[in-house]
């Protein structure tokens, strides 16, 4: 009797995997961190980089990123989830180590000196006198360094969706979705605390080294601990009638017959509505995230003069993502919505969603507020990006409420590529922009140089501060961005909202 008590009760795997799930994504952006954690104060000056060098490496990353993940996606959907993601996070650990030896091959195109370690590098690298070929030469490596990352980084997603979508029914699945999801807040809070550390203490270089082997740990656990739901040893039928719960509804409101699911051709994917409408979402608002990301560690630096190793730089960035924690109820309000006010789920993640955009107009007060203290734009930096995680808990699940499973990763990979085309645009457009707003750069015809070169070669004309709204110079440049990201988030709901404005299921 014992025995019969203990199989009925349910096991909970599937949140064992959703931990699993969780620190892939702190791997994930442990890596991507690195670089908007090291660039200002330890990469910038060795290899004489501007703001635009690094909007461009940002920029290229995300356009890199979003080609991958149009075919990220349909990969994971034809080799399967568990191969898909140790493809994945093996070539982007590769990629993130990658860029550790930038310095090195720097050194020998522009010295003819190779077999140099870290160190001789960086020394070698000082005496050239063409700081312009240093800049392109290093800026050229680090792209393709970041194209390797983007490569593997694409796939992170679209198998971790899926694999939401094996694991949970649909109800759960934002709620999974924004529990893995936060470990990009533990990533970026343990990121300040860490790479400026590694970086300050032994080099830059073995920061991306140290962090990018994390990588090669979480792909034993993978394989020793995922199997698909139906066929793992450690879920009970009591959990896989819970996970199955949507097709078994389905096979008895078919009468008992259970349907097959077919596959969806990558040109159908693109017939659908809700194809556009999951897109432009990710386009609208993908790049705000980014831009926090990669650009908040510079603007303490560029407005305040908090260089990421100073201890309050750090504190700065841990508060912010402590507060991007907050997230998590992106996936409880949904949940909520469907349980007690009997919505659908599409229903009741755009109703959250909506929620959701009202906070980032937050980001309209973190400039004017930013001269009382700068502890003012960091908060509003974090509430608006925990609502970014929120809405992006939500939107990555509106997939799975619409799509068969078997074309998830495909549709994640094809909003991650409109995601990674919005996220170009602010990347590389910040970088142009403030270099322009603070007056450091100007183009000669040929390349972009420092204001203070064109002055030593008797360049007629200077450009000036950018002054707007009562601002000047670089504060003036994150103003705009800032505005930007603010409305962005209501926009695409908007937007979604006329291409799909009702619950509508795709039947192949």
């Amino acid at each position: 009797m014992s025995g019969i008590t203990a199989e009925k009760k349910m096991t909970n795997f599937r949140w064992a995997i959703t931990g699993l799930l969780f620190f892939s994504v702190a791997i994930n952006y442990m890596d991507r961190q690195v670089l908007s954690l090291t660039w200002k104060d330890f990469i910038a000056p060795e290899f004489h980089w501007t703001n635009n060098d690094y909007g461009t490496i940002t920029g290229l990353f995300s356009i890199f990123y979003a080609i991958c993940l149009l075919f990220a996606g349909r990969f994971v959907d034809w080799i399967d989830t568990k191969k898909g993601f140790l493809w994945a996070i093996g070539i982007w650990s590769v990629g993130a180590m990658l860029h550790a030896f930038c310095g090195i091959a720097t050194s020998g195109i522009t010295t003819g000196r190779w077999l140099v370690g870290f160190q001789e590098a960086r020394n070698l690298i000082g005496t050239v006198d063409n700081v312009g070929m240093v800049a392109t030469v290093s800026v050229t490596l680090f792209i393709f360094s970041r194209f390797v990352l983007a490569l593997g980084e694409a796939g992170n997603f679209p198998a971790a969706i899926k694999t939401t979508a094996e694991f949970f029914p649909k109800k759960d699945r934002a709620f999974s979705t924004s529990i893995f999801n936060s470990g990009a807040q533990i990533g970026a809070l343990a990121a300040p605390l860490t790479i400026p550390v590694i970086a300050a203490s032994y080099g830059w270089e073995m920061a991306f080294i140290a962090i990018g082997a994390i990588g090669f740990i979480w792909m034993g656990f993978w394989v020793f601990m995922y199997k698909k739901p139906d066929v793992h040893p450690r879920v009970n039928k009591a959990e896989l009638d819970y996970i199955n719960q949507d097709t078994i509804a389905e096979t008895i409101a078919n009468n008992n017959v259970e349907k097959t699911e077919k596959k969806m051709s990558f040109k159908q994917c693109f017939r659908y509505k809700q194809t556009w409408a999951f897109a432009f979402g990710k386009f609208m608002t993908d790049g705000v995230w980014w831009f926090y990301l990669f650009w908040t560690p510079a603007y303490l630096s560029d407005v305040y003069g908090l260089t990421s190793d100073t201890s309050m730089a750090k504190l700065l960035i841990f508060v912010l993502y402590a507060v991007v924690m907050l997230s998590i109820i992106g996936g409880w309000l949904p949940k909520y919505f469907v349980d007690k006010l009997g919505l659908n789920p599409y229903a009741g993640r755009m109703r959250a969603m909506l929620i959701f955009a009202f906070f980032p107009l937050l980001a309209l007060l973190a400039q004017p507020l930013g001269h009382l203290s700068y502890w003012f734009p960091v908060i509003i930096i974090g509430i608006a990006a925990a609502a970014h995680q929120a809405w992006s808990a939500n939107l990555f699940s509106t997939i799975g409420d619409m799509f068969p499973k078997s074309a998830v990763a495909t549709i994640t990979g094809i909003g991650g590529m409109a995601g990674g085309i919005g996220s170009f645009i602010i990347n590389k457009g910040s970088g142009a922009l403030f270099d322009f707003a603070s007056g450091s750069t100007m183009t000669d015809g040929s390349v972009t140089v420092m204001t203070k070169e064109l002055l030593a070669n008797g360049a007629q004309y200077v450009t000036q501060p950018m002054k707007f709204f009562g601002f000047e110079g670089i504060r003036a440049g994150y103003f705009i961005i800032f505005c930007i990201c603010a409305v962005a988030y209501l926009i695409g709901w908007v937007v979604m909202k006329m291409l799909v404005p009702k619950y509508k299921p795709i039947e192949l």
